[in-house]
């Protein structure tokens, strides 16, 4: 019998443009970097996830914007966090969402998706540096810095 199918070689290659991004060596670096990815017209209104990824040498790999949601609340889905951190071959990473309260203190939901995500990616020998959270006020918590 004749197979239908026939399997492909995978190759993978690893090209990242590091060139001039940024290194984070601070809660205020990944502050200033994730700012600029939140929009000033809807940061007070609607709430959004973002996650940076690093590499080794704790230069910024990329931002990916992970999720909008509503006035309280968006998804913040840990597989697709890790999926992507895999893909890129980041070696850590860092959290941020804003309030659209304008309040920084993390809420109950809050501390428990951080060690979650936390958790899962220790399993694949990725760090979660830190988790931000930031308002239109131009202030932010640092979970890193309130350890």
């Amino acid at each position: 019998m004749e197979a239908k199918y026939k399997v492909s070689e995978i190759q993978v290659t690893y090209k990242p443009a590091i060139g001039e991004k940024p290194i984070i060596c601070s809660a205020l670096d990944a502050y200033n970097e994730f700012k600029k990815f939140f929009d000033p017209e809807t940061i007070a209104l609607q709430e959004q996830f973002m996650v940076m990824y690093l590499n080794r040498s704790s230069r910024v790999l990329g931002i990916y914007p992970l999720s909008k949601g509503g006035i309280t609340g968006t998804v913040a889905d840990i597989r697709l966090i890790l999926s992507v951190a895999l893909k890129i071959a980041a070696t850590s990473i860092i959290l941020a969402h804003n309030h659209p309260s304008g309040s920084v203190r993390p809420s109950g939901t809050d501390i428990e998706l951080t060690h979650k995500i936390t958790e899962a990616a220790r399993l694949m020998d990725i760090k979660v540096l830190d988790h931000i959270i930031l308002t239109g006020e131009g202030i932010y918590y640092s979970f890193g810095d309130d350890r």
